[in-house]
């Protein structure tokens, strides 16, 4: 595990960063991977059998990112929606390859029963540069709310818009990593003018239901599944995984709409974040992969089973 550091390298301790200070952040990004070679390129791959659509631009200095999204190519007005999401967390890499996966290898055995929405990728800047902010060091996944400060946030709120009263399922693909706690907290704590408190990595997969509108059997199902593939992290001694109490095997709850996180987007009365963890020495990036997949399986199956919640 990466070591925290004592103190961020950027502002002054209790004070919130200013535009120097963003500004200084931002020029210490830079380029890391391709989102042109490793997403836009495999959705490309996917235009014979999926329609593929740009719902938005991101535009951040001279640097243009077209947001992509795909749907079901047999889209019928009577069928229910799922939507899957992932990489609102840029730097969180299965949730992007994941979602991909899933269309290519799984997104037709759904055809007829379902409308598949997908937008693999939210933050593509951050995905380059294997951060958790966008341009702006501004969180995406503290942003879905009206007037959002984040575009990623925005232009997929605008996307699922129209459908969101007829989405039953969404699934919002992440990860939980080491970096967590050695930049990204920290960073989080300096931007705000925050004293930094340390926290434990959960050791494993786990989900992150919503508080109001908890579905404790729906989250197990996909724990029963994810479990052939990956580990699932157990509580800590406080019974926590990060600082909230397990409601249930590797389970945990947030209001998802007051923080403004992206599973709140719709009214789907089944929802999760999933947080997978690259960093364990017993799994590999295709276990991650495949932990994802499977996790979205097992949503869609129980939903169509099981229907709308009384």
């Amino acid at each position: 595990m990466n070591a925290v550091p004592e103190s961020y390298p950027i502002g002054t301790p209790g004070t919130p960063w200013g535009e120097r200070e963003r500004a200084e952040w931002l020029s210490r990004q830079s380029h890391q991977r391709s989102y042109e070679a490793d997403v836009l390129s495999v959705i490309k791959g996917l235009r014979s059998r999926f329609d593929v659509e740009e719902y938005g631009r991101l535009n951040y200095g001279s640097e243009s990112y077209p947001l992509m999204a795909i749907r079901s190519r047999d889209w019928r007005e009577d069928l229910p929606v799922v939507l899957i999401t992932g990489g609102v967390h840029g730097y969180e890499t299965s949730g992007v390859h994941g979602a991909l996966q899933f269309v290519d290898q799984h997104g037709e055995d759904y055809a007829g029963r379902i409308n598949l929405l997908v937008a693999p990728c939210v933050s593509p800047w951050a995905y380059e540069r294997i951060h958790r902010w966008n341009a702006d060091a501004i969180d995406p996944n503290r942003s879905f709310h009206q007037n959002s400060a984040a575009g990623e946030s925005a232009a997929l709120m605008q996307l699922v818009e129209p459908i969101r009263d007829r989405v039953v399922l969404h699934m919002d693909l992440h990860e939980t990593t080491d970096s967590d706690e050695s930049e990204f907290r920290p960073a989080l704590a300096a931007r705000d003018g925050e004293p930094f408190e340390p926290g434990e990595i959960p050791d494993g997969f786990y989900l992150v239901d919503d508080s109001e509108n908890p579905q404790p059997e729906f989250q197990q199902a996909l724990i029963k599944a994810v479990e052939q593939v990956t580990h699932i992290a157990p509580a800590d001694d406080k019974g926590e995984i990060f600082g909230s109490p397990v409601v249930a095997r590797g389970v945990i709850q947030y209001p998802l709409a007051p923080l403004g996180l992206c599973a709140s987007i719709t009214r789907a009365p089944y929802k999760t974040t999933t947080e997978v963890y690259p960093d364990s020495a017993s799994v590999t990036p295709e276990q991650c992969n495949a932990a994802q997949v499977a996790a979205v399986c097992a949503g869609i199956d129980y939903a169509l089973v099981s229907g709308k919640p009384e």
